[in-house]
């Protein structure tokens, strides 16, 4: 291994010899000196050549120091380098307060001198090359914060003793429905892209799991173009045992969140509010939890009435649900509860009192929807039931029945959307700019 320091490690270090190796940011080619910034993964640094313009022959080294300022001279953006050199700190230098004296010069990859996207590219051109857009900051920066947030999830699950599991993402039949399943070729048969880890979640519940989560990969064959839209996307799941109510899985889920956010504002908010331009606050608890027909009378009240003709709300109604509970309670996330048995899966729960609501919610944060979350039925003939009245066809869920025909405690979840946490966290415009590589019903390069 080279002795390669990293950008942001060397301000701790004293006046000396260094290397270091990273991506031409910029390069400033003056007569008599050359002043290149070189940027890696964690930060950016000047680098300084007293620039020689010919061969010397009374000066030894002349030569030497020749190629190395003919060298920076024919650099392009882009090209990766390694320097040797002398790091020396000087208050003057406004990055940092650092400079490297400029020793040696490696190309190790020259780079095209035209870059095919710049500042002002359409986001679809950035796309298109992602691999550049990515050397960004500000790009680079999400998917650092990313990061912080998952572990600190991951450390909460682990810390109140939750299971982590990995499902098949190859399923024989449907988990909801097949509208919007990816149907691929399985050797002589069928199988399906699974749209969440819901049955196989349900199923450690049955074996005795008792708390269980993932973080994966869930598809949708959906054609949807809006900016929170994907046909592959991470998705956040946790499933616990012994609850009374939906209301139990509530409070997972705004602690878990809760849990997110100190992390990623501890480590990254100055990087945040430098780079984004926004302070991130972290959610008080609890969070606000209005009915669905409440929320559907105050939207009314605000003088937008809901388009739809199921009983669901639609995006401008969690909007306008948004902004009343900003404007009323102050906060930037709310629950959505008691939605109708109509619109939701054949495994939640009915509400004991009025069975066409369910023990479920959905999770707004900043005026879209992140989540879904219920109680799941655990009693097998009302699950059978709940299935034939949704349209489907007992026997094609078999092999899920038998998971509630041996015992099953009274359970519940959630499943959410990473990349929405993330657009909203950010105040982004759409989930492709938070997600690594987006996948969309017109997009599956790179």
């Amino acid at each position: 291994m080279s002795e390669r320091v990293v950008v942001k490690n060397l301000a701790a270090l004293s006046d000396g010899p260094v290397t270091v190796s990273g991506w031409v940011e910029t390069v400033r080619d003056q007569k008599k000196v050359q002043f290149v910034v070189l940027r890696d993964e964690s930060g950016a640094v000047q680098l300084v050549n007293p620039a020689v313009r010919e061969v010397d022959p009374e000066v030894e080294g002349s030569a030497e120091r020749l190629a190395t300022t003919e060298a920076i001279s024919a650099l392009a953006h882009g090209s990766f380098i390694t320097v040797t050199g002398e790091l020396k700190h000087d208050e003057r230098v406004k990055l940092g307060g650092i400079e490297v004296k400029i020793a040696t010069l490696e190309v190790v990859t020259a780079a095209n001198p035209e870059t095919p996207i710049a500042a002002d590219s359409s986001l679809d051109k950035r796309l298109d090359w992602r691999f550049l857009d990515l050397r960004q900051p500000k790009q680079a920066l999400i998917f650092r914060i990313q990061t912080t947030f998952e572990h600190a999830l991951r450390q909460y699950w682990i810390d109140n003793d939750f299971i982590e599991i990995h499902t098949p993402k190859l399923m024989a039949s449907a988990s909801e429905s097949r509208a919007e399943l990816f149907e691929v070729d399985y050797f002589e048969g069928k199988a399906y892209l699974a749209q969440s880890p819901q049955f196989f979640k349900q199923m450690a519940q049955s074996a005795g799991f008792g708390k269980v989560f993932e973080v994966g990969p869930a598809f949708r064959a959906d054609p949807s173009f809006t900016s929170r839209h994907a046909t592959e996307f991470t998705s956040v799941d946790a499933e616990i045992s012994w609850i009374e109510s939906h209301e139990d899985v509530m409070q997972l889920h705004e602690e878990l969140l809760v849990a997110g956010f100190t992390a990623v504002k501890d480590k990254h908010g100055e990087q945040i509010s430098e780079l984004f331009g926004i302070e991130l606050e972290v959610p008080s608890r609890p969070f606000p939890r209005i009915p669905l027909a409440e929320a559907k009378r105050i939207v009314a009240e605000r003088g937008y009435e809901i388009p739809r003709a199921d009983d669901d709300m639609d995006p401008e109604g969690e909007r306008q649900i948004a902004a009343y509970v900003k404007e009323t309670f102050g906060h930037d996330f709310v629950f959505l509860t008691d939605y109708a048995s109509s619109i939701r899966p054949f495994y939640h729960m009915r509400n004991a009192e009025d069975g066409s609501l369910t023990n479920s919610y959905d999770l707004i944060y900043n005026g879209v929807e992140i989540s879904t979350g219920a109680q799941r039925e655990h009693r097998v003939d009302v699950l059978v039931e709940q299935a034939k009245e949704k349209g489907l066809e007992p026997e094609e869920l078999e092999f899920y029945l038998d998971f509630f025909r041996y015992g099953v405690p009274a359970h519940g979840g959630f499943g959410m959307g990473l990349a929405r946490v993330l657009m909203l966290m950010l105040h982004e415009t759409s989930i492709r700019e938070v997600t690594y590589l987006f996948r969309g019903p017109t997009r599956l390069a790179p």
